[in-house]
């Protein structure tokens, strides 16, 4: 599998991209399928090999709440109001410094720190930097790739 395109995220003021994909909220009215005539304005990237859920979300943290905001590809949210994601839960993986080991698979790409934002259903329970130094995980420490 090709290394994936990571999701956005907006902490503390700071964008950031994200090793991780919360899941979207599935039947939700907010969230709706593009026209294949939207599609086309959309980064080409989004429909390589390096994107094969099909979109790239925008995800915020705003007072210990995790927020779905934006997404591009194939869905777009029905209105330009955040969605309060309290359907998610599971550890946010935040890159931080220089790539440590290159994976081309999914999400497995070491950096040299990650900080780890975990989240219970929408709520930040906690944030840890995790450095990694010389140990480097294995993708499988990492739950789902996407």
């Amino acid at each position: 599998m090709t290394a994936q395109v990571h999701e956005r995220l907006i902490y503390e003021g700071e964008r950031m991209s994200m090793a991780y994909c919360p899941p979207l909220p599935e039947g939700d009215p907010r969230l709706q399928m593009r026209s294949a005539a939207e599609m086309q304005h959309c980064d080409p990237v989004i429909f390589s090999t390096a994107c094969w859920r099909g979109y790239i979300a925008t995800w915020a943290i705003r007072e210990g709440r995790l927020y779905l905001v934006d997404i591009a590809g194939r869905y777009k949210l029905a209105s330009e109001e955040p969605i309060f994601a309290d359907w998610v839960s599971g550890v946010l993986r935040v890159p931080r410094g220089k790539v440590a080991r290159y994976a081309h698979m999914g999400f497995a790409t070491v950096y040299e720190s990650e900080l780890h934002i975990t989240v219970e259903k929408g709520q930040v329970v906690a944030v840890n930097l995790v450095e990694h130094g010389d140990q480097h995980p294995s993708p499988d420490q990492w739950g789902h790739v996407f």
